[in-house]
């Protein structure tokens, strides 16, 4: 845990590629950076040769710029050809945020988890429990002053600015599923706890794993209790996932939503060691949004958690 990022993993590429172009990054797969509205403000997507058109994996935030920069690519980036289908590995809104715009703009099916779809309906019309009265009150429950609820309340549902269209249909994949794309097969990876059913994608012939928000290389994966589940073990279900990444095939290189990364580590045994060396939970940043990250088991109140942010 006290190594340096340097001598853990290595960064096969010097630059990312600029904006409205592409890198190749591997045999068939190239490397798309599109930007978001937050303090995290990049978020990767990987296009890849499928026959005589592209499979499309993760689609970014749904606003105005990154629309701008897809036109770049259907311009350049795709040399004539049409995207072919559109593989979403999770609901949350820069990767989900411009699916549907795909779809119909190619006439092409959305691949993704179930738990996925269906969480991006629930959340997108605050439905089941999704949606901010719900998160306020469980603010509320942990100790959130009124005044930071009003202000959690007043932002509304930040979700369809970055998702502004869902898809009406999908084709569902499963945990183990194998995917052809062009030339190969990927396997479905499973993951937990930052999202219901996050799907990475693993081929075994490019030995490259389109990790998602899985595996990050510097900061780390938001692990959120929602109210529909506020009694859950998210981090325990992330920590158990990261078992999967640790037994793909060495050598590893992953393609997550920061830089592209080889020499993965045993992650999994690697995390859980760390957690159990803490003294207590911390809560990041990046959980802001609307997570309260075990509050009540380590007897924190929100208002000490979050009061920072919790300002108009």
């Amino acid at each position: 845990m006290t190594a340096s990022l340097s001598t853990v993993l290595g960064f096969p590429f010097a630059d990312p590629p600029v904006s409205g172009s592409a890198l190749i990054v591997a045999p068939g797969v190239r490397w798309l950076r599109m930007p978001l509205p937050f303090a995290l403000d990049h978020i990767n997507l990987w296009l890849v040769e499928d026959g005589r058109g592209w499979t499309q994996i993760d689609s970014g935030y749904g606003d105005a710029s990154t629309r701008k920069l897809w036109e770049m690519h259907f311009a350049n980036t795709l040399g004539g050809q049409s995207i072919s289908r559109v593989i979403a590995t999770h609901f949350h809104p820069d990767h989900l945020g411009n699916t549907a715009w795909l779809a119909e703009r190619f006439d092409c099916p959305v691949w993704m988890p179930q738990a996925e779809y269906l969480t991006a309906h629930a959340v997108a019309e605050e439905r089941a429990g999704y949606g901010s009265e719900a998160t306020c009150e469980l603010f509320r429950r942990h100790g959130l002053a009124a005044e930071q609820i009003d202000v959690l309340r007043s932002r509304g549902n930040r979700y369809r600015r970055g998702v502004p269209e869902l898809p009406k249909s999908y084709q569902r994949i499963l945990a183990g599923d194998e995917i052809p794309i062009g030339k190969h097969r990927w396997r479905v990876v499973p993951g937990y706890g930052h999202s219901p059913e996050h799907a990475a994608l693993h081929c075994k012939e490019l030995v490259v794993c389109i990790s998602g928000d899985m595996l990050l290389p510097k900061i780390s994966t938001n692990v959120s209790v929602w109210p529909v589940e506020p009694e859950g073990d998210p981090l325990g279900r992330f920590l158990a996932s990261l078992d999967a990444f640790t037994a793909l095939p060495r050598p590893r290189t992953a393609f997550p939503l920061s830089a592209p990364e080889s020499g993965l580590p045993s992650c999994g045994p690697i995390m859980r060691r760390g957690w159990r060396s803490s003294k207590r939970p911390r809560v990041s940043r990046a959980a802001q949004e609307s997570s309260c990250l075990s509050c009540s088991a380590a007897r924190w109140t929100c208002s000490s958690c979050f009061s920072p942010w919790a300002k108009p």
